[in-house]
């Protein structure tokens, strides 16, 4: 039987963003500039396939005020997210107490994502 057929109460694992990838993030001027690269080329397709625009959106909601873009890195199993309207104007005029977005890297790998029960091997 199909994961599909199961339905996806019976068949999804939780998994947390850090065990299959890292991250690193930065300032773009007002934006958070965020890169996740999988630790192994296998685990690429999860990040492409689960780690959506709308996601990082809706994790970010509250902090990022802005539209989310993303990018991807095949080459480098990475994908990469720009969140726009997220550090209150820029490093030099900024009063939130991560004006550069160098925490936003942490968050994102305590994201959650809900993927088939055997997609990937830990």
């Amino acid at each position: 039987m199909t994961h599909e057929a199961l339905g996806s109460y019976f068949c999804n694992m939780k998994l947390t963003l850090s065990q299959i990838a890292h991250a690193r993030s930065g300032d773009k001027g007002d934006a958070a500039n965020c890169g996740v690269i999988a630790y192994k080329p296998e685990w690429y397709p999860v990040l492409q396939q689960y780690l959506t625009k709308d996601r990082v959106k809706e994790y970010f909601a509250g902090l990022c005020l802005g539209d989310v873009e993303r990018y991807e890195l095949p080459n480098l199993w990475a994908v990469n997210f720009v969140l726009n309207n997220t550090l209150g104007g820029g490093g030099t005029v900024s009063l939130k107490l991560d004006a550069q977005g160098k925490t936003v890297a942490s968050a994102m790998l305590m994201m959650e994502l809900e993927i088939p029960d055997g997609l990937i091997q830990l």
